[in-house]
């Protein structure tokens, strides 16, 4: 399994910790998670992902993508 593929995988544990929660709660913690957790780094390849149409992504990481922050392009 790649970098890429690991953080899907990652996301989508996150995201199935949350999906006993009521949606908006669940997009808000997976997107908490991320933010608080994940360097710059992962959240890049994550989106660079996401971007391409977040091919074994969760609905609920899906939605939760609008609320993580994107990193700067020139962030480490």
């Amino acid at each position: 399994m790649g970098t890429k593929e690991k953080l899907v995988y990652m996301a989508n544990q996150i995201a199935t910790f949350f999906e006993s929660k009521p949606h908006d709660e669940g997009v808000a913690g997976v997107a908490k998670h991320i933010n608080d957790f994940w360097d710059p780094r992962m959240r890049r390849q994550f989106f660079e992902m996401f971007d391409e149409g977040g091919k074994g992504m969760k609905p609920l990481v899906i939605d939760a993508a609008a609320k993580i922050r994107r990193p700067r392009q020139d962030a480490a």
